[in-house]
């Protein structure tokens, strides 16, 4: 029990040395800066996939269709 009245404080003290530190500390990011960066990487997320959407359904779907039906349109 002596010890366990000894560690207490030691640990309430140190306890309380990082709770100023944390509170003290000024760097870091704000809650702009993250929803920027939220808000800019759905808006080219969502470009880039446009961007492949009007690809397949331009350019590659067609031919993949048209190629599937002449493969299974044999004739021999």
């Amino acid at each position: 029990m002596k010890k366990w009245m000894q560690v207490v404080p030691k640990k309430f003290a140190h306890m309380r040395g990082n709770a100023k530190t944390v509170i003290s500390n000024r760097s870091g990011e704000g809650f702009v800066d993250t929803a920027v960066k939220i808000l800019m990487a759905v808006v080219i997320g969502a470009l880039v996939l446009g961007g492949l959407y009007l690809l397949f359904e331009g350019t590659i779907l067609p031919t993949l269709t048209q190629r599937i039906k002449e493969m299974f349109n044999y004739k021999g």
